[in-house]
């Protein structure tokens, strides 16, 4: 396939998985103001809670997420039907055993752990059983889902993600509508019907694949040797994914223990503006990441490293893009958003952006480190950083007992994760830090620092908050793209964009 072609399907996939992006978006923000009303801000806290509890257990399911990804692009690119199909086949067993196993921890552990250990309103317990039920079978058929979701997106075929979406969002607004019409107990009936919703999506998702790639057939297929090189990659992904994990609902947790519901609210309300930001760069990830392992398995590492450099530098600029306007403007963006605003919200979404900020320059590092397979120490490594988060949120939060310490110190050591993970892929895949540093974050801090200083003095006040708003959130965005577009980029770049332009211009 040529470089040429590469790029075209890069750009179309961004394209479609941009569409999918605002529309999703959009049903999001408004679901949840109206769930935020009908449930009121415990249940809200609740819900939050209780259905993080069951993703921690998704560190089995996480790491075998990745692994498949790798194994089915890899051999999608060596043109091997055969071993395409018995990937597939390995990859789907091996999910059905983990959500068995999930399920048997999730009945036992996770659920004595949300009776006894959680602070939660005691008259709320029978609610609380109804909604970690609902959130268990819905994480489970996600497990079993990922290597069908694997393999739509190492074949690049986005479509059907946009279609899903329509349907998705049809669905959740539909939920809102009988939130409030019935007058059922509106916490279970939440839970109950995202439930529905997740398994008709992915019936729809499961239903695809097996009309369109036939690799996808169901075959029972056991090979020892082929098992066991699945497991032992996933098996060094799990220590990452575990370290994520304590981190993400460690926080979460933790709020709860320390500050109790209200604060998991908060927290669970940043969440729909964190996934809006993060939403940008994960498609224009999602459209990227296959060509990065193709490129590496088909040898030509200068690609794969150009991919990787690129990917960085676009993806923390399109979050910057998106992300300026609510940082600079957080207190009216919750007001016009949400009736009733939970304390803390906004302290949790902007320092929740400035980690958003600093992992989309890491996930490409990310995806170059699992394409070469060789990730024992690089896992090991950066998962005891990041495992560091919740004992060092824990002991500073029995000092201080300020909230905003869990995400300060996620700043912190994800900072430092990502200085690690450029060490590891100078080792594994040649990469040059030094250019890195000079291509990638160099200008990725003039551009920050030339955004922050002429706003800081040249910014503008104005009485009417609407119009502040949108006058502010013009001139931020004019300052970004115009410092982008002749600091951030180079003189490439900036070709590819004006050829991009006009194409779409000689096509209208």
């Amino acid at each position: 396939m040529s470089d040429a072609i590469n790029k075209s399907r890069i750009v179309k996939n961004t394209f479609i998985l941009y569409i999918r992006m605002f529309f999703t978006m959009g049903v999001s923000l408004y679901t949840s103001r109206v769930v935020l009303d009908v449930l009121g801000i415990e249940d809200y806290g609740i819900y939050s809670i209780v259905g993080g509890i069951v993703t921690l257990f998704s560190f089995f399911n996480s790491a075998m997420a990745s692994a498949t990804q790798r194994f089915l692009a890899f051999e999608i690119q060596r043109n091997d039907f055969q071993q395409l199909k018995n990937t597939f086949n390995a990859t789907l067993n091996i999910h059905i055993a983990i959500s068995i196993l999930v399920l048997v921890l999730a009945e036992t552990i996770g659920l004595w752990f949300v009776t006894t250990k959680l602070n939660l309103p005691t008259e709320r317990m029978n609610a609380v059983n109804w909604v970690y039920q609902f959130s268990v079978f819905n994480f489970l058929l996600g497990i079993i889902q990922v290597p069908y979701d694997a393999l739509i997106i190492a074949r690049e075929k986005m479509t059907i993600y946009a279609y899903m979406a329509l349907l998705e969002g049809f669905l959740k607004l539909i939920i809102v509508y009988l939130l409030v019409v019935f007058s059922y107990d509106t916490l279970i009936f939440y839970a109950g019907l995202l439930f529905l919703v997740s398994f008709v999506v992915r019936i729809g998702h499961r239903q695809y694949c097996k009309r369109n790639y036939e690799e996808s057939s169901y075959e029972f297929y056991f090979d020892k040797p082929f098992y066991k090189k699945l497991l032992s990659y996933s098996g060094w992904n799990l220590f990452g994914n575990i370290a994520e994990l304590a981190r993400d609902q460690g926080s979460n947790i933790l709020l709860n223990l320390f500050f109790g519901t209200v604060l998991n609210a908060a927290y669970a309300l940043c969440l729909p503006v964190q996934r809006t930001v993060q939403t940008f760069v994960l498609n224009l990830q999602m459209a990227v990441n296959p060509q990065i392992i193709k490129q590496y398995a088909a040898g030509n590492n200068e690609a794969c490293l150009k991919l990787i450099f690129q990917t960085a530098k676009f993806s923390y600029f399109l979050v910057f893009i998106i992300a300026c306007p609510i940082l600079y403007n957080v207190d009216f963006v919750l007001e016009l958003w949400l009736r009733n605003t939970p304390a803390y919200t906004a302290i949790f979404v902007n320092l929740s952006i400035v980690i958003i900020l600093i992992e989309s320059i890491s996930g490409p590092l990310m995806v170059g480190a699992q394409a070469t397979g060789t990730i024992k120490w690089y896992q090991i490594t950066l998962g005891s950083i990041i495992c560091m988060c919740l004992p060092i949120s824990y002991f500073l939060l029995k000092s201080y007992n300020d909230p905003r310490i869990i995400f300060i110190v996620i700043i912190v050591v994800n900072a430092i994760s990502l200085v690690a993970r450029l060490f590891f892929l100078n080792r594994l895949i040649d990469l040059n830090v030094q250019s890195f540093v000079s291509k990638v974050l160099f200008k990725i801090i003039i551009v920050t620092t030339i955004l922050v200083v002429l706003y800081h003095f040249t910014g503008v006040s104005i009485e009417n908050r609407l119009i502040n708003f949108i006058v502010n959130s013009f001139y931020i965005t004019l300052i970004n793209l115009i410092s982008i577009y002749f600091i951030g980029f180079n003189q490439g770049e900036r070709n590819l964009i004006q050829s991009f332009v006009k194409q779409q211009i000689s096509r209208d």
